[in-house]
């Protein structure tokens, strides 16, 4: 059985709603990428990829790591692959990776198609192992790990989150250990470079000590106030990390001045006169001017 409920649920139909009934359905009827597993699954991980497709994540007790891309109106997997590690898994996570055209559309206010977000990331943590994030997984598979370093000095991870915490559009990795350490990761690129393209490589940007071993990370508006906390359960109880209004306002004020020149430097250039002269010839084709800089 694995450590959470929820994946136990994903195998049970209901059978009699009123009577609250469950009857349990064949592993390969609904998730084919769960068959021959090595020994019991410890985490997994479902992240929908579009086209009727899922992408499906899972750690194992033994080390085994294993990656599937399925066809969901079948169901069949399209293409699976699988790594052996030294010690039990804790996390697996799934998650999108920004690309280039994805970062320009973002950062120009325009809306993602189904077809934009390809590109996808794994990270894996273990008891015993540095944490490791697999870069692009439908193009390179789990061939392509960017360590964590230090990641395993402070005893097992025992969960883990990825987002972005510091409102910069690029994803932090926020792991939890035994050892009562909070540990942000963020993937430090070279001059020029992408997202989690290559050439890049993630650095500890800050740590936390707590006084008792980090169980659960979650980054959600507990306040109602629009700006997420950063909530840590503890094995004494729970901590919630805010962000600082004033750093935050600023920021705010600062997009919003951002946004207003862009939109302002568009409207002038729409409103630019435009000049029409005929050729020396006469002819019917005209050579058309605008005055200014080009858009």
């Amino acid at each position: 059985v694995p450590f959470s409920l929820l994946f136990c649920l994903s195998f049970l139909s209901v059978q009699n709603v009123s009577l609250h009934q469950f009857e349990e359905q064949p592993v390969e009827r609904l998730f084919p990428e769960l068959q021959e597993l090595p020994s019991n699954v410890l985490w997994l991980d479902v992240l929908s990829v579009g086209g009727g497709r899922r992408l499906s994540a899972f750690g194992c007790q033994s080390g085994c790591v294993g990656v599937a891309l399925v066809d969901q109106s079948r169901p069949e997997v399209l293409r699976s692959w699988r790594i052996q590690q030294d010690g039990p898994i804790s996390t697996v996570i799934l998650f999108p990776s920004w690309t280039g055209l994805e970062l320009e559309k973002e950062r120009d206010g325009e809306r993602l198609g189904d077809g934009d977000s390809e590109s996808y990331s794994l990270l894996v943590t273990s008891t015993i192992e540095m944490a490791v994030v697999y870069r692009d997984v439908l193009t390179r598979g789990l061939s392509a790990p960017a360590v964590l370093p230090d990641s395993e000095q402070c005893d097992a991870v025992l969960c883990a989150l990825v987002t972005d915490l510091d409102f910069d559009r690029q994803r932090e990795v926020v792991l939890g250990t035994y050892g009562q350490e909070l540990l942000c990761y963020k993937y430090m690129l070279p001059e020029g470079g992408r997202d989690l393209g290559p050439g890049g490589q993630f650095q500890l940007l800050w740590r936390r000590s707590f006084q008792s071993p980090l169980l659960s990370i979650n980054y959600l508006d507990l306040t109602g106030d629009g700006l997420k906390e950063l909530v840590i359960l503890t094995l004494k109880g729970l901590h919630i990390l805010q962000h600082s209004l004033t750093r935050t306002a600023d920021l705010v004020l600062k997009r919003l001045a951002s946004r207003a020149l862009q939109s302002q430097s568009q409207t002038d250039i729409r409103e630019q006169p435009i000049t029409v002269q005929e050729s020396e010839g006469g002819g019917d084709n005209p050579c058309v001017e605008q005055e200014g800089a080009t858009p």
